[in-house]
Formats: structure tokens, sequence, C-alpha cells
């Protein structure tokens, strides 16, 4: 069955984006806390991505053949695309989890993988503001978007720090400082969107 349908406008489609992520960062934040079954828990993950890849798809289709649009062509691109980008992330980090056979998780990543999902939060909030055409209410969670991207960067230096301390291991420390990146650019790309969605409540406040 197609995701796409006519009658479903480009807001519904992000927000349906947006709760998809959701979705797919909530079953992240399962996986660091059960750390078992890491290949399923991957899977459901994946799962979640191909429905991203298809909505996507969709939207960039949509795009192509519309003549009038809502908002700038170029606004809905780089939304559609940076929206994508967030949930690569957080299939690229589950995938990751599971191929490098993890054995336990560190604090670090449980309280990354946290902040991401509130992250992600506040993202899908402000696509439904979006839709409701409530700018400055958006523009208030793209502050808390932007303010808690500072705060996962910080987690993000806090747990190389203590990965290289901590860990003897040398195999070991390059998979989780892979794993390390991989959620702090998934919350850049969240910072990114805000920052396209604060451009287009400029151009349409």
């Amino acid at each position: 069955m197609k995701v796409f349908s006519k009658k479903r406008d480009y807001f519904e489609l992000f927000d349906k984006v947006a709760g998809n992520i959701t979705n797919a960062a909530t079953v992240l934040v399962a996986i660091m806390e059960h750390f078992t079954n890491l290949e399923n828990w991957a899977g459901e993950v994946h799962e979640l991505e191909e429905e991203g890849d298809l909505l996507t798809h969709d939207i960039i289709k949509k795009l192509n053949r519309s003549f009038v649009s809502p908002i700038d062509r170029e606004d809905i691109h780089a939304l559609a695309s940076t929206l994508d980008d967030i949930l690569d992330f957080i299939w690229g980090t589950a995938e990751r989890l599971a191929v490098f056979k993890m054995k336990e998780p560190r604090k670090e990543a449980v309280v990354m993988s946290k902040e991401l999902l509130a992250t992600v939060e506040l993202v899908h909030k402000a696509i439904k503001n979006l839709k409701e055409k409530n700018y400055a209410r958006m523009q208030e969670h793209c502050i808390e978007i932007n303010k808690l991207e500072n705060k996962v960067d910080r987690y993000f230096r806090d747990a190389l720090g203590s990965l290289f301390d901590e860990v003897t291991d040398p195999v070991l420390v390059i998979k989780w400082k892979e794993i390390y990146e991989h959620l702090e650019n998934a919350t850049d790309k969240c910072e990114d969107v805000a920052d396209i969605l604060e451009s287009i409540a400029i151009k349409n406040a």
C-alpha cells in the first residue's frame, strides 16, 4: 500500500514523518535501556526508517508535481531531506549496536539517546505548529531544540572523555565513539530542522 495520498497535504505528511521519527527514537531508548536482542530491535528501527524513506519520497514527488506550494519549495525540500537525515542517524545507531555486537550499554549512550528523544519530540511539536501556522509557538520550540542540541554536545564531549579514560580496548573505543557520533549527528540534524522552521516562520509570519 502506498503511503502517499493526493488528499494528504504537505503539513500532514511532515507530521507523519515527524511522528515516525519519534517512534524510532523511542525504540532506540528502549534498546539502550534493555540491551537485549539487538538485531530484533534494530530490525524494528529499520522498518521505521524504510517507512520514513517512503514518506520522504512522496513529499518530493508531490513537490515535483505541484506548481503551487504553501511555503517555499526550497524549504519543503530542505525540511524533508533534513528530517530524513535524523531518521538515518537513528537507524545508523541501532544498526551499529547490532553489527558491532555490543555486549552492554554505557550510561552516556543511554543519556544521549534520551536527550535525542526529547529533542525529536520537540521537533514533532514544532512541525504540528507549522501545520497550524502557529509560528510564535513554533519558534519557542525551535529555541528549546537549540538548547537541547547544545546540551547533547556537552554530553558528547564528556562521553568521549569517559570512554578514553575508562576503556582500554581500542576496538571497543572505536565502536562506541562511532555510536556516540551518530547520536550527536542525529541531534545536530534536529537543530538544522529548527533553523529551517525558523526561516519559514520569518518568511510567513
